[in-house]
Order: structure tokens, then sequence, then C-alpha cells
């Protein structure tokens, strides 16, 4: 239960700064500010999983919970786009490029799919 509260916590926190994130793009750019918005939110979330899972994998010692609360909490919160770019990049690591491009193929070409299904769906009920 301990962990369902971390991640909840950094859960909020992460999707109050991506709120933020987005009103700041609002306010410095007028036209299609919630594009850029979301390209930024998505690039600084994957730096920074980049930055915490380096460190994390590097200097070694961090608890499970800080994990948790950080990488699945605050950082899925503010987007989960950042694990995805990390199970992208964890995939290459390892040597496994095939399922490195499936795994991006599907999340594109399933996920813009389900979207679409949905859209059609709530049209039309």
């Amino acid at each position: 239960m301990t962990n369902v509260l971390l991640a909840g916590l950094g859960g909020f926190v992460g999707a109050a700064l991506r709120y933020l994130a987005g009103e700041a793009t609002a306010r410095w750019i007028a036209e299609q500010a919630f594009l850029w918005a979301t390209l930024g939110v998505n690039v600084i979330g994957c730096f920074a999983i980049g930055l915490v899972a380096g460190f994390m994998d590097a200097r070694g010692g961090v608890s499970p919970e800080l994990r948790i609360f950080l990488v699945v909490g605050v950082l899925g919160g503010f987007t989960t786009y950042s694990a995805f770019g990390l199970e992208v990049v964890n995939l290459t690591r390892q040597a496994r490029l095939g399922a490195a491009l499936l795994h991006v193929g599907l999340h594109l070409i399933v996920g813009f799919a389900a979207v679409w299904i949905g859209w059609v769906l709530a049209r039309n009920v």
C-alpha cells in the first residue's frame, strides 16, 4: 500500500507540473500552444527520466520507494512518454533492436488507431 501512495503522491506532483508547463507555454506561444507544450513536456520528461535512471543505475543504493516516487509517480504523472522512451533505450542497450522497433511501431500504430476508434465510437453513440 505504501508503494501505491508513493506513486500517487508523485503522480500528483508530476501532473501538477505538467499543467503548469502547459500554462506557461500558452502564455509564451499563443497559436497551437498545446502542441508545443506536449512536445516540450515529452522532451523534458525523456531527458529527466534518462538522468534519473542513469543516476540510479550508476550510483546504486537508491531505494525502491524513491524509484517508485520519482520514476512511476513524478515522471509518470508528468508524461508517460518518458517511460516509453526509457523502455526503448533499455531494449536498445540490451541489443534487442527488433524489439525496440516493434515497441515503437506498436505504440504509434495501435495508439493512434485506439484514439481514432474511440473518437469514432463517441461520435456515433
